[in-house]
């Protein structure tokens, strides 16, 4: 019986818009709370299917948002085995599982779709494994006096790149683990960041860029492999946070300037096809509510206007640039919604956003962000939760069944 109901959650998954007519309806409930779901059913709210794709033990998240998980069919997720933290495949077609990574700890969430790899970090060693093959290989380990890690890989995998802190920042780090505790302390601090550069050829280490501000949120063009997207991290509202750099010429470029006392911009991510970088924009801080947009080579900006409620912690966009999604947010983020808790679906009209609600995430706990991604056919929304009292990745359908 497990088998066969499987099975057909995988082609009802594979199936899309398969009418109800031609396979047995999933059951109404409600999302959440805390309490143990059916592999798949239709949010009682929304009246959206809704599908876990993480069907193992352990903890299970997908990706941070702004890294693309995907290699054609198969989706990389992060889940926690007997031997620690791993890095996961899941067919989304079949809903098959297969584990990656080889050694215990991966991290990096660093997809090479050129090698239909995975790039990951334990410890000191980063190491790429074959998604096709499975065969692993080391491709880089860090000197003795420079403790850092990678976070990004270019369009043409001739490079990754990450930040390094100093040792100051990274006792800041340890001696205060909750982020409350840490973000001013690092931040007026103004320690050296350095973003470094690897050459996956000839491993060579290059640092490429040394400011006194804390650096993240490094990303590549996806389409463009001679650039390099970072952000000035701390209170939004003091910097001025998207940059990019180019590898050959060294040129760094302020992507969006603040002009309006307490204005913030930040959680930048690329359009799929490289042209864009899209932001959560608020002018000013928790008022006026935003996803922007600037065109990488022009500057030229725009911006979609939203609710209160529709804000979202994480925005992304789908392939085709016609719809965005969002995953919403509780109370005590930014925005202080009172209905903000929703996976949301996202559409443009003119200058601003009609929304579609998908899942109720009233019980979610939002420490554990839901970092919203379209499948490759833009007909789900992944997202990570905890509703059910540990942490699983699901997919909800863009379209009403």
């Amino acid at each position: 019986m497990k088998i066969l109901l499987f099975a057909r959650a995988a082609m009802v998954f594979a199936c899309g818009l398969l009418g109800a007519g031609a396979v047995k309806a999933q059951p109404m409930a409600e999302t959440g709370p805390k309490k143990e779901m059916p592999e798949e059913w239709i949010d009682q709210d929304t009246h959206h299917k809704v599908v876990r794709l993480s069907r193992k033990d352990g903890n299970n998240l997908s990706f941070y948002f702004h890294n693309n998980p995907f290699l054609g069919e198969k989706m990389i997720f992060y889940s926690t085995d007997a031997g620690g933290k791993q890095l996961y495949t899941v067919d989304l077609k079949t809903l098959r599982l297969q584990r990656v990574s080889s050694v215990v700890g991966g991290g990096g969430e660093i997809v090479g779709h050129k090698s239909n790899s995975v790039y990951y970090q334990s410890h000191d060693s980063v190491y790429a494994t074959s998604v096709s093959s499975g065969k692993t290989r080391l491709v880089y380990v860090f000197p003795s006096d420079f403790k850092a890690s990678i976070s990004t890989l270019n369009a043409d995998e001739t490079l990754l790149a990450g930040v390094k802190a100093c040792e100051e920042q990274r006792e800041i780090s340890r001696k205060y683990p909750e982020k409350h505790d840490y973000f001013d302390r690092i931040f007026d601090a103004h320690l050296p960041n350095t973003l470094f550069t690897i050459n996956i050829k000839t491993g060579e280490l290059k640092q490429i860029h040394t400011e006194n501000t804390w650096i993240g949120h490094v990303q590549y063009s996806p389409t463009d492999p001679d650039l390099l997207m970072f952000c000035h991290e701390g209170p939004w509202q003091k910097v001025d946070r998207i940059w990019t750099i180019r590898m050959k010429s060294g040129e760094v470029r302020l992507m969006h300037k603040r002009t309006v006392e307490n204005e913030i911009a930040g959680h930048e991510f690329f359009s799929p096809d490289g042209k864009t970088i899209y932001f959560d924009w608020q002018i000013p801080k928790g008022q006026t509510f935003f996803l922007g947009a600037v065109d990488v080579e022009t500057g030229v900006e725009k911006k979609y206007s939203m609710t209160r409620d529709e804000w979202s912690i994480h925005f992304n966009v789908s392939s085709d640039e016609r719809i965005f999604c969002g995953d919403g947010g509780d109370a005590g983020q930014v925005a202080k919604a009172k209905d903000g808790r929703w996976i949301y679906l996202f559409k443009p009209e003119g200058d601003h956003f009609v929304s579609e609600k998908l899942v109720n995430m009233k019980d979610q706990y939002y420490k554990l962000e839901p970092n919203v991604h379209f499948s490759p056919d833009a007909k789900w929304v992944i997202f990570r939760a905890n509703f059910e009292g540990k942490e699983e990745v699901y997919a909800v359908e863009c379209k009403r069944s």
